[in-house]
C-alpha cells in the first residue's frame, strides 16, 4: 500500500438501527473503492459469521481498510468499522468508537428513527464523533425523507440542511457519502509518527496455528515485524510477528503508523493475557502513558452452562476462554450443581446476547452443552444489617435472615405507532413496569419511556411487544438501578428432591402461574419411569404446583385365566409394593430436552 500522509486518513465507523442498511452501505463501500473484485463479492461481505449471515444482523464489529481517490485528486485511507445494531451488542459498537473519528449514522428513509438510532447516536456524541447523518431506501415507495428529516432534527438535533440520499441496496449516492467522509470526519489527532508507540487495543480473536491476534488503533507512533512491545495494563510482553490491516481479510503490511488501524500478531497463545482497551508501546523507548480504555461493562443475565458429559468440562472451559477473548463482554466463572455436575455460571448483556454465545461455542467449539433458565443479579438486605449480591437462587440465604430483596430496574424507551399504544402500555403494567411518560414523534408514532424490571423482560418480551406492534416497534434500554420487591425462590422438586438446575426467583404475584407451568413442561418432557414421579413447585415449605409423571406399568394380570379375585388383588398389592421400593430408591433421568422445555416453557406464562 501507498503512502498515505495523517491528513489523509479518515476513521469512521457506520451506526444505525437493525435492519436500516448497515452492512449493505459497507458492501457498496467497498466496491465503490474497488477494495474487493466483483466476482468475490457476495451480500453481507463483512458478516464473517455463518449465525451472523443466517440471522441477518451483525454480532461483531468488522475492521476493513481501504483506499480512495477523492474528486480533488488526492488519495485518502478509509478504516470503517461496521457494527452491530441489537441493544445487547452495545458494547461492541462503543469499543468501534473507540478507534474513530466519525461516524456515519444510517436511518431508514421509510422507518424513521428507532430507539436504537437515538442510543447510538449519544453514544456517538459521547464519544466526540463527527456524525454524518445519511437516509438509506430512498427509492422505496414508502420513504419519506421531508418526516425523517425533521425527525432527526427534533429528536437527534442534527442539522438535516444537506440531507445525504442513497438506497444501499443499488449503490445510488454512495460516491456523495465517500465524498462527505472526506470533507466532513477529522483526520486523527495524534503526537506524530516518531512518537512513543501508544495503540489501543480494541477487539482480538484466537487463532489455533498462529495464537492471540490483537486487533489496534496505532494513535502514537508505528508498529514493525521484529518490535519487542508491552501490554502496559497485563504486562505481557512479546516479539511481534507479522503486522497488517483488513482489506477485509488480514492482509500483511511492513509498517502501522500513527492514525491506522490494524492487527499484531506475537508469541501470546493465552487468550486470559490480554486486556481489551489496553495500551501497546515498545519495551524500549516506549510509553507509560494509559490511553483512554473503554467503560467496564457489567452483566444483565446470568446462565449457567453445563457439559452434557462430564468428561469435556476441560473442553468447554477452554472454549469460554477463547470466547471471551473474542466478546470481552461476556464473562464466566466455575460453579457446581447437584444436577447437572461441574459448570460454569456466564454473565451476557441481554438475552439476544446469551442465544448468541451459545450457539458460537456449539458451532465454532463443537461443544454438547446443557443451559439453566436465565436469572440477574439480586441484592439481598440481611437481618444482620449485612447485604450480598446473588445470581444463583441456590445461593439465597435462609428466609429467616433476609430482610428484603431487591431486584435490577430498567429504563426501557419503547418507539411505537400510535395506534397500538394501549397494548403497549398494557403489556408493560402486566410486566409489573410503569409508564413514565409518553411523547410524541410524529403524527403516526409516539414515544414511551418506562421503568420495567428486568427480571420481567428477560424472555418474551421483545417478542410479543413486537407481535402487538405488528413488528413496527423498537426498544432499548439501560441499566437504571435497583428497587425493593416481594421477590421469592422458588424449587422445583422431582421424587421429592430439589433440582437446583430449575430453581429460579419470581415475584410472588406470578409464582403460581411460574410453577405451574414448569411442572407442566417438565412432566411432558422427562419420559415415564418405572414408577409414578411427582413434580412440584414449592415456596418453602409450601407447595403451589404438581404435576406428575406417569410410570410404565406392566399387565401382572395378563396370566390369570380365572378364579378368585383375591388373586388378582395379591397381584396387584405386591406390584404396588415394588414401584414403592422402586420410587424409594431409584433415580430421575432428566434428559437435555427438559431444560430447554422450561426455558421455552415460561416464555408464555402470560
Amino acid at each position: 500500500m501507498e503512502q498515505i500522509t495523517l491528513d489523509n486518513i479518515r476513521n469512521f465507523c457506520i451506526i444505525a438501527h437493525i435492519d436500516h442498511g448497515k452492512t449493505t452501505l459497507s458492501d457498496r463501500i467497498l466496491e465503490a473503492t474497488k477494495t474487493i473484485e466483483l466476482r468475490d463479492m457476495r451480500e453481507q461481505t463483512l458478516d464473517a459469521m455463518d449465525l451472523e449471515r443466517e440471522r441477518g444482523i451483525t454480532i461483531k464489529c468488522h475492521p476493513v481498510s481501504m483506499v480512495y481517490t477523492a474528486k480533488n485528486g488526492k488519495t485518502y485511507l478509509f478504516n470503517l468499522i461496521d457494527t452491530p445494531g441489537h441493544v445487547d451488542f452495545t458494547y461492541e459498537v462503543s469499543r468501534s468508537m473507540g478507534a474513530c473519528e466519525g461516524a456515519i449514522l444510517v436511518v431508514d428513509a421509510a422507518q424513521g428513527v428507532e430507539a436504537q438510532t437515538v442510543a447510538n447516536t449519544y453514544l456517538a456524541v459521547e464519544n466526540s464523533l463527527e456524525i454524518v447523518p445519511v437516509l438509506n431506501k430512498v427509492d422505496l415507495p414508502g420513504a419519506n425523507i421531508e418526516e425523517v428529516s425533521h425527525q432527526i432534527e427534533d429528536v437527534l438535533g442534527i442539522s438535516m440542511e444537506h440531507p445525504l440520499l442513497i438506497s444501499a441496496k443499488t449503490g445510488l449516492g454512495v460516491a456523495e457519502v465517500l465524498e462527505a467522509v472526506v470533507e466532513r470526519i477529522p483526520p486523527p489527532k495524534t503526537r506524530g509518527k516518531n512518537a512513543p508507540l501508544r495503540a489501543l487495543v480494541f477487539d482480538s480473536v484466537f487463532d489455533i496455528y498462529r495464537g492471540v491476534i490483537t486487533y489496534v488503533r496505532v494513535v502514537d507512533g508505528s508498529l514493525r515485524v521484529g518490535d519487542q512491545v508491552l501490554y502496559i495494563s497485563s504486562g505481557q510482553t512479546t516479539q511481534l510477528r507479522e503486522v497488517g490491516i483488513f482489506s477485509p481479510d488480514q492482509k500483511p503490511v511492513e509498517v502501522l503508523e500513527a492514525g491506522q488501524v490494524g492487527y499484531i500478531v506475537g508469541t501470546i497463545r493465552d487468550p486470559s493475557d490480554i486486556k481489551i482497551g489496553d495500551t501497546v508501546t515498545r519495551v524500549k523507548d516506549g510509553s507509560d502513558e494509559l490511553l483512554p480504555g473503554f467503560k467496564e461493562v457489567h452483566p444483565m443475565v446470568f446462565s449457567g452452562i453445563y457439559p452434557v458429559s462430564t468428561e469435556d468440562y476441560e473442553k468447554v472451559r477452554t472454549g469460554l476462554e477463547k470466547l471471551h477473548l473474542n466478546d470481552s463482554a461476556f464473562t464466566f466463572h466455575p460453579e457446581s450443581s447437584v444436577a447437572l455436575g461441574f459448570g460454569f455460571r456466564c454473565g451476557f448483556l441481554g438475552l439476544l446476547h446469551m442465544e448468541v454465545v451459545q450457539e458460537r461455542l456449539r458451532r465454532e467449539y463443537d461443544l454438547d452443552i446443557i443451559n439453566t433458565h436465565p436469572a440477574v443479579i439480586y441484592k439481598v438486605q440481611l437481618r444482620d444489617g449485612t447485604s450480598m449480591e446473588i445470581d444463583n437462587p441456590v445461593h439465597l440465604p435462609d428466609v429467616t435472615r433476609i430482610d428484603q430483596i431487591e431486584e435490577p430496574i430498567i429504563k426501557a424507551t419503547i418507539i411505537c405507532p400510535s395506534s397500538c399504544i394501549g397494548e403497549v402500555m398494557r403489556i408493560v403494567l402486566e410486566r409489573r413496569g410503569e409508564v413514565k411518560a409518553t411523547e410524541s414523534l410524529d403524527a403516526k408514532r409516539v414515544i414511551l419511556s418506562c421503568l420495567l424490571p428486568l427480571n420481567e423482560i428477560l424472555i418474551d418480551f421483545h417478542d410479543i411487544l413486537k407481535s402487538v406492534s405488528h413488528g413496527y416497534a423498537s426498544m432499548d434500554y439501560e441499566p437504571c438501578g435497583y428497587q425493593v420487591s416481594d421477590i421469592v425462590k422458588m424449587d422445583i422438586l422431582l421424587n421429592a428432591e430439589v433440582v437446583d438446575a430449575f430453581s429460579c426467583m419470581v415475584h410472588r404475584d406470578k409464582a403460581v402461574a411460574r410453577g405451574r407451568q414448569i411442572c407442566k413442561a417438565l412432566a411432558e418432557t422427562i419420559p415415564p419411569h418405572m414408577f409414578k414421579i411427582p413434580v412440584q413447585a414449592t415456596i418453602g415449605r409450601n407447595i403451589i404446583a404438581r404435576e406428575d409423571i406417569r410410570s410404565f406399568r406392566k399387565d401382572v394380570l395378563a396370566k390369570l385365566y380365572g378364579g378368585d379375585v383375591t388373586r388378582k388383588q395379591k397381584l396387584l398389592k405386591k406390584q404396588k409394593a415394588g414401584k414403592a421400593r422402586m420410587k424409594e430408591f431409584g433415580q430421575v433421568r432428566v434428559p437435555q430436552s427438559a431444560f430447554i422445555a422450561v426455558l421455552k416453557g415460561t416464555a408464555t406464562d402470560e
